[in-house]
C-alpha cells in the first residue's frame, strides 16, 4: 500500500511535515488555532468561534489582536506549506488541497469508494477505503486540550470512519475475504463493544473462515457482556446468526453481476437478490415476468441539476453514501436553504447505480391549495399569507398513482392505497430505482411511497422529519459566509465582484447566507450590468424593503418563507412575528412563555424548531437552551407583525427585569441600585430562577447583551417605565464589572424615553447613574451636574432614598476635587437620610465615606471612629464587599499611621474579598495598596508585580485615575532603586495627580 505523506495531519496528534524543516507552532494557543482552521479547511471559521475555542468563557480585550498575532506567526512558519491562511471578513480560513491535509484526503478517499461501489468495481472501493482507513493515527488532535466547538465536528468525523470501516468489511465479506474481515471487525469492536451489528458479522466472519468454535465463543462473549453490563438479552438478529452458526449454514453464494455487496439478512435466506445485492434476475421493459404489468418504462424523471452548485461538500459526502441500495435519506431544513438542490445534486452522483431509473415525485407538503373555485367569498386576495390558510400537500393515493404510471403501470389502477403502495413496492423491489420525495408534509404521506428493497430514497422538507427508522438525517444549515461568496462570484461572475469584495461580502451578510436569497441577489446583480455591487448592497441595507428587494422573477424569498408561515397554528404563528420584534440576539426558552403569558410553551418552540422557522443555538452557562430566528426569517417575522404587539414586547421585557432584579439582590454591589415602583414584573418558570439564583454572575454575563437590547426595543415601543425600570437593575452588574458602555448606552436610551413620556422618576434614576458613569470616567463638571438635577427631582417627587444617592454622588465629586468639607457636609446629609430611612446599607456607605474625607484631610481619629462603625455594620448586614471597601480604607489608615504590617493585612483582606467576587476593579485597588505597601518594606519584587498588575486592569478598564496612581507608585519604586530611565519613562506618562486610593470609592 502505498505510504501517504500529508502536509498536515489531525486524525491523530497535530502534525505538520515540511521537507527539511520542523515548523515552531508555538505554544497551545497558536497549535489551537490551526487545529480549529484545518478541522474546517477551506471554510471561513468565525473570530467569535475562534477565540471560544482560544479562550473559553473568558477572552481577553484584545482578542482580535491576538488572533492576527497568532495567524501571522503561522503564516510565517507554514512558508513552505502548499496552503494559506487568509483573513476573511470576520474571520481566518486555511486554503490547501485535499491530498495536503489527512482529513480530507480520508473524505476524498471514501467517496471515491462509495463511486466504484455505486459502479461494480468492489475490488477498487476496497482498497479505497484501506488507504482512507490507514490514514487515521489514532484519536483527533490527541496532544491538544481540545473545545466543546470541536465536538460535533470530531464526532462526525469519527461517525465517517466507523462508516468507512463497516463498508470495507461488507466489500470484505461479500468477496468471500473473511479472514481479513475477521481482523477489521475485532479493531472496530475495541472502541464500539457493544454494537450487536458488529459482533453478528464477526460469528459469520469466523464461521465461513473456518472458525466455528471461535464463532460460539464470540456470541458466548457478548451475550455476558450484555447480561452482566446492560442487563438484556441479544437482540433477535445476533441470536439468528448463532443458530446459523450451530446449524452450520454455508455463506452466500458467489455474488453475480459485479455492485454492492448485500446489507443485509440472516445466512441462508431465501432473496430475490444476489449477494450483490442487485436483483438477481433483473426485468427489463416489456418483460413479461410481472404479468398485468405490460411495457414497463425506465422513468428518468430527476429535474437537472445546478451548475453552479456551491460548497456543501460535507452533506454531499453524508448523502451521496446514505444513497447506497436500500438507503433512506431525509433532508430538512428552513425555506430557502437549498434542500432540493442537494438532493438532485446527489441524486446525480449516484444515479448510474440504478439504471432501472429515478423517479422525482413532489409532495407539495407547503403548496396552498386554491379553493377560488369552490368558494363565493369575493374579498380581494390578501398580499401576505396567514397562518391557518388552506394548505394542500398532495396525498399519497395520488402520488402514488403518478408513480405507477411513471413506471408504465396498466389503467385502471388499483383502487385504495394500500393496494397501490403494494404494486409500486412489487414493481420497484424488481427493480430498484433512486426515489427523490421533495418537499414532504411530514411521515404519514411519505410512509406508503417508501420501496424497500434495494431502492434508495431521499426525502426532502421544511419539518423535521425523525420518524423514519433507520434514516440517515441531514439538516441544513445557511451557508458559511466563504461558500456564499462562492455561490454569488458563480452566478455573477468573479470579474465584477472582485472589484468591490467588501460590498459583496455585505450582500451576502444582507442576505443572511441563505441560498434563495443570494441566487435572487445574484440574478438581480446579473441582469443589471450598469450596477455596481455597491448598489444592490446599499439597497439590501434597509431591513424594512429587503425581502421586496429579493425577489427576480419567479424566484421570491419571502413567498417561500409564506408557505411555511400559513402552516403554523395560532400561538405559534403569533410567537413568530412576537420574536422578530426581540432583536437579533439568541433568546432563552422562557421568552416563549412571556410572549404567550403562559409557562410550559415547549408545544409552541417545538412547533418552531420542528418548522425550521427557530434555530436552537445551544445552552448558556447555565444550562438554558437557547434559540434565534435565522436573519432573513427574523427579518420576515417583524414585516408580518407590522404594529408591535405591545402587550407580549411588555411580557418580555418584564421578564428580563424581574429576572435581572432577582439576580441583582444576589450581588454584592447594591448600595445605589434604584428600582421602578410602576415597572412591570413577569415571574419567571420557577427552574429559570433557580438557575438566575445559582450563579448571578455568570447568568448577568451571558444575558448582559441581550439585556441591553431589550432596554433599547423597549425605549423605542414608547415602554419607557420598562425601559429605565430595566436599564437601573442592570447597574450593580455593570458596577462589578466595570461595563461603563453599556451602562451609559442602556441610560441614555431610557432618559430619552423616560423624558418623551414625562416619567420623573425615571428621568431623575437615569441622570444618577449617568453621574457615576461620569464619575468614574474623570468628567466631574459633568457628573455634578447630573447629581443636581436627579436630586432634584428626587426631592420634588419625595424619594428620600433617591435623593440620598444622589447627594452621595455630590459628595464624591467634591471629595475627587480636594474639597473635603463640601464632600463631608454632603455625605453628613446622606447618613442622615439614610438613618431617617433604616437603610443601614446606606448608612454603612455613608460612614465609610465620611471616614475617607477623614483620612483626606489627615484626621486619623476621626477616621478611625468612622471606619470602624462602617466595618461593624458591614459584618452585622453580611455585606463582604463593603467589608472589602472598608478594609481598603483601614489599610491607608494603618499606613498613615506608620503601622504597615497591620495596614498590609488589612489590604490583604479586602484584596482576597474583591478576588472572591470577582470584582477586578476594586481587587486592582488593593493591589494597588499592598504593592506599594510591599515595596516600601523593600519587597521590590513582589510589590512591583503587584502594581504592574493593577496597572494593567485599569488600563483594560478605562480607568485613567487608577492608571495615573499606579504609574506614579511604579516610577517612585524605579527611582529610588536606581533605575532613572525606567522611572521616567512611567512618571512622563501620569497625566493626572488625583489619588488612585481616592477614586476606589467611587466604584461602589
Amino acid at each position: 500500500m502505498t505510504v501517504d505523506k500529508p502536509t498536515f495531519r489531525v486524525l491523530g496528534p497535530l502534525e505538520v511535515r515540511l521537507p527539511g524543516t520542523a515548523p515552531r507552532l508555538g505554544g497551545p494557543k497558536p497549535r489551537m488555532l490551526l487545529a480549529t482552521l484545518l478541522l474546517h479547511a477551506n471554510h471561513t471559521v468565525g473570530g467569535d468561534e475562534l477565540a471560544e475555542v482560544l479562550w473559553p468563557g473568558h477572552r481577553p480585550r484584545s482578542t482580535a489582536a491576538n488572533l492576527r498575532t497568532y495567524a501571522s506567526a503561522l503564516r510565517a512558519e507554514l512558508g513552505q506549506a502548499p496552503a494559506r491562511i487568509r483573513a476573511l471578513g470576520a474571520g481566518y480560513a486555511i486554503e490547501l488541497p485535499p491530498h495536503e491535509l489527512d482529513l480530507l484526503l480520508f473524505d476524498e478517499r471514501v467517496t471515491a469508494a462509495r463511486e466504484c461501489r455505486a459502479r461494480g468495481r468492489p475490488d477498487e472501493a476496497a482498497d479505497l477505503l484501506a488507504r482512507a482507513l490507514a490514514l487515521w493515527q489514532g484519536v483527533p488532535l490527541s496532544d491538544l486540550p481540545g473545545s466543546p466547538l470541536w465536538d460535533r465536528r470530531l464526532e462526525r468525523l469519527a461517525q465517517a470512519r466507523l462508516r468507512a470501516a463497516e463498508d470495507l468489511v461488507e466489500l470484505l465479506m461479500a468477496a468471500g475475504d473473511y479472514g481479513e474481515a475477521v481482523g477489521e471487525l475485532r479493531a472496530l469492536l475495541a472502541d464500539h463493544p457493544f454494537r450487536e451489528d458488529l459482533w453478528r458479522r464477526l460469528m459469520l466472519a469466523l464461521h465461513w473462515s473456518g472458525r466455528q468454535g471461535e464463532a460460539l465463543q464470540a456470541f458466548a462473549a457478548i451475550r455476558e457482556h450484555l447480561v452482566t453490563e446492560l442487563g438484556v438479552e441479544p437482540g433477535p438478529e445476533l441470536r439468528r446468526a448463532h443458530e446459523a452458526v450451530l446449524a452450520g449454514e454455508p455463506p452466500p453464494r458467489p455474488p453475480g453481476p459485479p455492485g454492492f455487496p448485500t446489507a443485509s439478512g440472516s445466512p441462508g435466506a431465501a432473496s430475490p437478490h444476489g449477494a450483490s445485492g442487485l436483483p438477481a434476475d433483473p426485468v427489463f421493459p416489456g418483460d413479461p415476468a410481472l404479468p398485468g404489468v405490460p411495457g414497463l418504462v425506465v422513468p428518468r424523471q430527476l429535474p437537472p441539476d445546478l451548475v453552479d452548485f456551491t460548497g456543501r461538500a460535507a452533506e454531499v459526502a453524508a448523502l451521496t453514501r446514505a444513497l447506497a441500495p436500500g438507503g433512506v435519506a431525509v433532508v430538512t431544513g428552513p425555506p430557502g436553504v437549498g434542500k432540493t438542490a442537494l438532493a438532485v445534486r446527489c441524486a446525480h452522483a449516484v444515479r448510474e447505480a440504478y439504471p432501472h431509473g429515478q423517479l422525482f415525485l413532489s409532495l407539495g407538503g407547503t403548496a396552498q391549495r386554491n379553493d377560488a373555485a369552490q368558494s363565493n367569498d369575493t374579498a380581494q386576495p390578501r398580499d401576505t399569507a396567514q397562518p391557518g390558510d388552506t394548505v394542500s400537500p398532495v396525498e399519497p393515493g395520488e402520488l402514488l398513482a403518478e408513480a405507477l404510471r411513471a413506471l408504465g403501470a396498466a389503467e385502471p389502477l388499483p383502487p385504495t392505497v394500500h393496494e397501490r403502495a403494494a404494486l409500486y413496492r412489487t414493481l420497484l423491489a424488481e427493480r430498484p430505482m433512486l426515489v427523490v420525495l421533495d418537499d414532504a408534509a411530514g411521515a404519514a404521506q411519505v410512509g406508503p411511497l417508501l420501496p424497500g428493497g434495494g431502492s434508495a430514497v431521499v426525502v426532502t422538507g421544511r419539518r423535521r422529519i425523525t420518524e423514519l427508522p433507520g434514516a440517515a438525517r441531514i439538516d441544513l444549515d445557511v451557508l458559511p459566509q466563504a461558500e456564499a461568496l462562492g455561490l454569488l462570484t458563480a452566478i455573477v461572475g468573479a470579474e465584477r465582484l472582485e472589484r468591490e469584495p467588501e460590498e459583496a461580502a455585505a450582500i451576502v451578510r444582507a442576505c443572511g447566507r441563505l441560498p434563495l436569497a443570494i441566487r435572487v441577489a445574484g440574478a438581480r446583480l446579473a441582469a443589471r450590468p450598469g450596477w455596481s455591487p455597491a448598489v444592490l448592497r446599499r439597497r439590501l441595507d434597509d431591513e424594512t424593503a429587503r425581502l421586496t428587494e429579493l425577489r427576480a422573477g419567479d424566484l421570491e424569498v419571502r413567498e417561500s418563507f409564506d408557505r411555511s408561515y400559513r402552516l403554523l397554528p395560532d400561538d405559534a404563528a403569533r410567537t413568530f412575528r412576537a420574536l422578530g420584534l426581540l432583536g437579533t440576539r439568541p433568546l432563552p426558552g422562557w421568552v416563549v412563555d412571556a410572549v404567550l403569558d403562559r409557562h410550559r410553551s415547549d408545544d409552541v418552540t417545538d412547533v418552531l424548531v420542528d418548522a425550521n422557522l427557530l434555530r436552537p443555538v445551544g445552552t448558556d452557562p447555565l444550562g438554558q437552551p437557547r434559540y434565534r430566528l435565522p436573519d432573513l426569517l427574523r427579518v420576515d417575522a417583524r414585516d408580518k407583525a407590522g404594529e408591535v404587539d405591545m402587550p407580549a414586547l411588555a411580557r418580555v421585557v418584564a421578564g428580563w427585569t424581574a429576572a435581572a432584579e432577582h439576580a441583582t439582590a444576589l450581588l454584592p454591589t447594591t448600595v445605589f441600585r434604584l428600582t421602578s415602583p410602576a415597572a412591570r414584573r413577569w415571574r419567571l418558570p420557577e427552574d429559570a430562577l433557580r438557575r438566575v439564583a445559582a450563579d448571578p454572575v455568570s447568568w448577568f454575563g451571558a444575558e448582559h447583551e441581550t439585556l441591553v437590547e431589550a432596554v433599547r426595543l423597549a425605549a423605542e415601543a414608547g415602554l419607557a417605565g420598562a425601559a429605565w425600570g430595566l436599564a437601573a437593575a442592570l447597574v450593580p452588574y455593570f458596577d462589578l464589572r466595570c461595563h461603563l458602555g453599556p451602562w451609559e448606552e442602556t441610560h441614555r436610551v431610557a432618559l430619552e424615553a423616560a423624558r418623551a413620556a414625562g416619567d420623573r422618576a425615571g428621568e431623575a434614576a437615569m441622570l444618577r447613574g449617568l453621574g457615576q458613569v461620569a464619575l468614574y470616567r474623570d468628567r466631574y463638571v459633568q457628573a455634578a451636574g447630573m447629581f443636581r438635577r436627579s436630586r432634584v427631582i428626587f426631592r420634588t417627587l419625595g424619594d428620600v432614598r433617591g435623593e440620598a444617592v444622589s447627594v452621595c454622588g455630590l459628595g464624591a465629586v467634591g471629595q475627587f476635587r480636594g474639597d473635603q468639607a463640601a464632600a463631608s457636609r454632603y455625605f453628613r446629609r446622606a447618613l442622615g437620610m439614610f438613618v431617617s430611612l433604616d437603610d443601614r446599607s446606606g448608612e454603612a456607605y455613608a460612614r465609610q465615606a465620611l471616614g475617607r474625607t477623614c483620612l483626606s484631610a489627615g484626621d486619623l481619629n476621626g477616621a478611625a471612629d468612622w471606619l470602624g462603625g462602617a466595618l461593624r455594620m458591614a459584618r452585622e448586614l453580611g455585606d463582604a464587599h463593603r467589608e472589602g471597601c472598608v478594609s481598603l480604607q483601614i489599610g491607608r489608615l494603618h499606613d498613615l499611621a506608620g503601622e504597615t504590617g497591620r495596614a498590609m493585612r488589612a489590604q490583604g483582606r479586602a484584596l482576597t474579598i474583591f478576588e472572591g467576587f470577582g470584582d477586578r476593579h476594586c481587587a486592582a485597588y488593593a493591589m494597588q495598596g499592598l504593592g506599594g505597601l510591599q515595596a516600601a518594606r523593600g519587597d521590590w519584587r513582589h510589590g512591583s508585580a503587584r502594581l504592574e498588575s493593577s496597572l494593567a486592569i485599569f488600563r483594560q478598564l478605562g480607568d485613567r485615575s487608577g492608571e495615573a496612581a499606579t504609574r506614579r507608585l511604579l516610577g517612585e519604586l524605579h527611582r529610588s532603586s536606581g533605575r532613572r530611565a525606567l522611572a521616567r519613562g512611567y512618571l512622563h506618562a501620569v497625566t493626572s495627580r488625583r489619588g488612585g486610593e481616592d477614586t476606589a470609592i467611587s466604584h461602589d
